[in-house]
């Protein structure tokens, strides 16, 4: 088989996939944006809002992880060799000594999450020690909902198992459990602590549920024992090290903007509370397609990598570039356009007034900027990680960090919240860089200009999408004096800015529009 059709097919393989994940995850943010809008319309940017922001840190990174794909990272690669080799039977007695271990380890860091809490906050968000109600209601928040650790924990390790059998479907909806768990339960208890914690346990355990019974179908028998040696155990360790220590530095670059954003007298107050709404934005359509296609494309990077096919490899690197570059740029650009529409239509009301648009609308402008380096790395750690290399993406990230809290500094008192949205999207772009580089001479080198062709046609129909969107938002707001509702104040500017870009990438010629609708089905 050439070298073309086999990678044709892969990337179908890795578009149906993709598809499958993305329309789960597409359910689950939306759920997640009406979470969100419960607990703005509810707590505002004020002191509950603040608490489960910040009690909610630690617990999430474990969910970060799942997402992000440490997990992935450290046990497709190793369990697709198994299952190249077809040592089933091998496969689940690593599978059962992983998740005894996962057991111990979870449960000594939860335990010892919820002992430490005070420390935890008081490190995580300096600045509420001027408050000692939201000091208190943090540190109470944050001890109820550690539990979460453990069922995320194994939550992820479940998805991981499910990704190198090649099935997506149940791990990509589980979130969507989670997310209605909180509004209901939030709902139900209202303002204070108790519905916030308790819509985190209950759709953590529901998370971990509806995977269960996938894998016992697929041949998984737990069987407790203190059995803990396997000789693929430590080569999953050396793989997951570094990675967890990359993540956790990814994580330590959110904790830095909530340390300074907690530092009221200088970036005003609720700056936690509206950097987390900002950021969760973005995160709709990274997670809907930058984790969608990272998640489905490492299981065919790593058999590519283990099979010793680099000319296959880098074909399939270059078309999850293509793929997530052709949705995150325009998406980039409809966010700075739009920021101020999407924040007064998502959130405003209630205890969520002028003030909090306004702080988090400018926190979304600049963190928008970004936005396509945040996709787009996520696609080049998978290749580091099918090559067995995680310590490189932790390097990175450590130079990251270094650059967003330097950042945060300068630019904090100038532009006060905004600044630490534009430190975080500069230091996001330097990482994407450094990874491609480095990727680039492990490899052999890419064909850099077609994908640098590629990048600068989608920017001219992204751009052309952006000046749509603003004459379109801007004649509506001269009807807002015609009764019409705020869904369709931001319905209309984005869905004319879609068609827009749907046209220009035709007008164009650029190709990735034809994969893109068979991702979801749709004939172009």
């Amino acid at each position: 088989m050439s070298i073309n059709k086999s990678s044709k097919d892969t990337d179908r393989g890795i578009a149906r996939s993709a598809g499958v994940i993305a329309l789960a995850t597409l359910a689950s943010r939306i759920l997640g944006f009406v979470r969100d809008i419960v607990i703005a319309q509810l707590f505002g940017v004020y002191l509950y809002a603040q608490a489960f922001v910040i009690a909610f840190k630690i617990p999430n990174l474990f969910r970060d992880l799942a997402g992000e794909g440490a997990a992935n990272a450290a046990f497709v690669p190793v369990f697709s060799e198994y299952l190249a080799k077809e040592r089933a039977k091998e496969f689940w007695d690593l599978a059962n000594v992983i998740m005894n271990l996962l057991l111990v380890l979870l449960s000594a860091i939860t335990v010892l999450g919820m002992i430490l809490s005070p420390v935890i906050v008081r490190l995580i968000a300096p600045g509420f020690a001027a408050d000692p109600a939201k000091l208190a209601a943090t540190i109470t928040l944050n001890r109820m909902i550690f539990p979460y650790v453990l069922l995320i924990g194994l939550t992820a390790y479940c998805t991981a198992v499910l990704n190198s059998l090649r099935h997506f479907t149940l791990p990509a909806f589980g979130p969507c459990l989670l997310n209605i768990s909180i509004i209901l339960c939030a709902l139900a208890w209202g303002e204070g602590t108790t519905g916030l914690a308790s819509g985190v346990l209950i759709g953590g355990a529901l998370q971990l549920a509806i995977q269960l019974p996938m894998l016992y179908r697929k041949g998984f028998r737990f069987h407790p024992s203190a059995r803990f040696g396997h000789p693929a155990v430590r080569r999953i360790g050396v793989l997951l090290t570094p990675r967890l220590f990359s993540s956790a530095i990814y994580q330590l670059n959110n904790f830095a903007d909530s340390i300074f954003g907690s530092l009221a007298w200088i970036v005003g107050d609720g700056g936690v509370a509206a950097l987390y709404f900002a950021y969760r934005l973005i995160q709709f359509p990274l997670g809907i397609f930058g984790n969608s296609l990272s998640q489905a494309i490492l299981p065919a990077l790593s058999s590519r990598a283990a099979e010793g096919d680099h000319a296959q490899l880098k074909e399939t690197l270059l078309f999850g570039l293509r793929s997530v570059l052709f949705v995150m740029i325009p998406a980039s650009v409809g966010f700075m356009v739009l920021s101020k529409t999407v924040i007064s239509s998502l959130f405003q009301g209630g205890r969520f007034n002028a003030y909090s648009t306004g702080i988090t609308s400018g926190a979304l402008f600049f963190y928008s900027i970004g936005l396509f380096a945040y996709g787009a790395t996520r696609i080049v750690q998978c290749g580091y990680f099918a090559i067995k290399d995680t310590v490189t993406p932790a390097k990175v990230a450590a130079i990251a960090l270094v650059l967003n809290v330097c950042l945060n500094a300068i630019f904090m008192f100038p532009l006060k919240l905004s600044g630490l949205a534009l430190a975080t999207s500069i230091s996001g772009i330097s990482s994407f860089l450094m990874l491609f580089m480095i990727l680039r001479r492990k490899l052999g080198g890419f064909r850099v200009r077609g994908l640098l062709e590629f990048s600068f046609r989608v920017l001219c129909a992204s751009i052309i999408m952006g000046e749509v969107c603003f004459i379109a938002s801007t004649y509506h707001v001269a009807l807002r004096n015609h009764l019409l509702v705020r869904a369709f104040d931001l319905a209309l500017p984005i869905g004319c800015g879609i068609a827009a870009y749907v046209i220009m990438c035709h007008a164009l010629r650029i190709e990735q529009i034809k994969s893109f609708s068979k991702m979801f089905g749709i004939r172009s």
